[in-house]
């Protein structure tokens, strides 16, 4: 096999209140997310002055690596487990696109990615950071989004795929992004979190955090999905690329043939478009797996192997196994080529590295 430089297409940090505060004007400093307890003696976090849902902890609690938030330490865990560079998304800034107030939205993601920048700084040839735009105001996502690419040079911009103030991704109200994305040759990364505080699959059904977190990551991607490829939103953009995280890559074989059969029997209700739902997918789309998912190679049998991304999702408790790059490479079932490709050479094609 040839050597295989390995991108982690989804890894995150964990954000700190002193560095993101860093970065705040002093009206807005109040602001910053930090930890709480709450009067149940429960960890929580205030983010943008809004108290977060209660998310289920361990009894011994969590073990989360430092490297989440000590770049350095970061480079040393990406050497122990043979990642040569990670994309970076973050662990705090998932809530931001559910707070109430827009000014302090719009402050959060700046000094987000001003203090991801700085994280980065450390090694940039191998630590590559992904924007966090404002959702509630289309203005101010175009402005950050210019911004941080010009300024940092981050590779993507990342989108929460539920509805923000009853937009979903496929509103036509996205599209002065779309246009951008593909001006700047800039890739859509979509990336949901259990925050419970947007509309979520599952939310309205399960108090069971481990419940809505089965649910909400695949349910709410494909949504997504089925949003941008029905609308036409693929077609009229075709040089927008658009990765979905985190939510494993069995059920896109699936949910293509769905779409597809819908366009056949259900043509006459929707865009009539020039392509299949698979055939956007190959063109312009790509999925992460998960490093041990079981179903890849019956991903590859339907899709082929260009589409597929590594993700490991650290410093997050999936992430913690040792050897995450070996549970792909050391797979009898995958040929080499399809081992390079998943965990290099098609992670540079979707982000453009």
């Amino acid at each position: 096999m040839s050597r295989i430089d390995t991108i982690d297409a989804d890894g995150h940090v964990s954000e700190t209140t002193e560095g993101i505060a860093t970065f705040l004007s002093p009206e807005m400093r109040p602001f910053a997310p930090r930890s709480w307890i709450d009067d149940q003696n429960r960890p929580r976090q205030i983010v943008g002055g809004q108290m977060m849902p209660a998310i289920p902890a361990p009894a011994e609690g969590w073990d989360t690596p430092a490297g989440g938030s000590d770049p350095k330490q970061r480079l040393v865990d990406m050497d122990r487990q043979g990642v040569a560079r990670s994309i970076l998304f973050p662990t705090l800034g998932l809530a931001f696109a559910g707070l109430s107030n827009t000014e302090v939205q719009i402050a959060l993601c700046r000094a987000y990615n001003d203090w991801l920048a700085e994280y980065c700084s450390t090694d940039p040839q191998r630590l590559l950071g992904v924007s966090v735009i404002p959702q509630r105001d289309l203005a101010a996502c175009l402005q950050e989004t210019r911004r941080s690419v010009s300024e940092y040079g981050y590779r993507a911009v990342m989108l929460r795929p539920n509805p923000i103030l009853g937009r979903g991704l496929h509103d036509p109200y996205w599209e002065p992004l779309w246009d951008l994305l593909e001006e700047l040759d800039v890739t859509l990364a979509i990336h949901e979190g259990t925050t419970s505080d947007v509309p979520q699959s599952g939310l309205d059904r399960f108090d069971n955090f481990a419940m809505k977190h089965v649910v909400s990551h695949p349910h709410e991607q494909q949504i997504a999905c089925v949003g941008l490829m029905m609308s036409g939103a693929l077609e009229r953009h075709p040089g927008l690329r658009v990765v979905f995280l985190e939510s494993g890559c069995g059920w896109m074989p699936h949910w293509l043939e769905r779409i597809d059969e819908h366009g056949e029997s259900w043509g006459h209700a929707t865009a009539s478009l020039p392509l299949s739902a698979s055939e956007y997918f190959q063109r312009q789309c790509f999925i992460s797996c998960d490093p041990a998912e079981k179903g890849i190679p019956a991903f590859i049998s339907q899709l082929g192997d260009e589409n597929l991304v590594f993700a490991s999702d650290y410093p997050h408790p999936d992430a913690l196994a040792e050897n995450i790059v070996g549970a792909i490479a050391e797979r009898p079932e995958l040929s080499d080529e399809s081992k390079k490709r998943i965990l290099e050479t098609n992670a540079r094609r979707c982000f453009r590295l």
